[in-house]
Parts: structure tokens; sequence; C-alpha cells
């Protein structure tokens, strides 16, 4: 059975879906089961810094990409950055593009969440805060 909040990639087309409302059954795409992307949650051995890093002043609170930058360039950027409450009731989310600066910016009144990105080379990974 598929959870909320699972992100999936066919390995043919390179789609990649979010789900949405947990079911069963295969997730299918060009006629191949698509496979589950496993969230990394230590980067020591990658290159780059992957690991989503929060931080916060009195109003906004800021997601950015590991403790160096992360290139992003045609070849190898972060697709997208979210936040996402531990309940799963609330996501904030942005979608990037080669040459954006990777961090993600917003207002919430909680600290615990989740925060995740998708790196187009390296793959899913998160950092929690409780």
């Amino acid at each position: 059975m598929s959870e909320r909040m699972e992100i999936y990639k066919c390995e043919v087309c390179g789609n990649i879906i979010e789900i949405l409302n947990a079911g069963y059954g295969t997730l299918v795409c060009c006629s191949q089961p698509m496979q589950k992307l496993e969230e990394h949650k230590n980067d020591e051995t990658a290159q780059e810094k992957h690991v989503p890093i929060l931080t916060s002043n009195d109003h906004e609170k800021t997601i950015r990409v590991g403790s160096i930058p992360h290139p992003m360039e045609n070849e190898h950027y972060i697709m997208f950055i979210e936040a996402i409450s531990h309940d799963k009731v609330w996501v904030k989310r942005k979608f990037l593009k080669p040459g954006d600066e990777p961090n993600l910016k917003f207002s919430t009144d909680g600290d615990k969440m989740i925060a995740r990105e998708l790196c187009n080379i390296h793959g899913l990974w998160s950092n929690n805060y409780d």
C-alpha cells in the first residue's frame, strides 16, 4: 500500500508523481512499475551536500539545500524543495530550475516539519525538525 506524500519515478520516461491519497495496487507508467524514491538522510558520502537545512528568524523560515551551495546547472540541479507538516496536513513547495537559488522561504506558526528536496541526479533527501 502506498502512503500519502511518497514520491515515485518512472525509469523509462522520467515522470515523477506524489501520492495524495493512499491506496492499494501498483503504480505503472510506460508499462512498468514505478520506483518509489527512498529518502536519503545522510549525505557524508555525496560530493555535494544535499540534506535540507531549516533556519528561521522572527517571521520567516528558510530551507536551504546542504551546508554548501548545491549546483544549479542544466545537468545537475534541485528540482523542488518542500516543507511538510509532521501530520502531513500542509505542504509548502517551490519548484526550481537551473540558475535558481536552491532555497524555500515561507511563514508558518509551527517548527515541527519535514524538509525535503529532490536532486535530478542524487534523488530525494529529507530532514526532520521536531
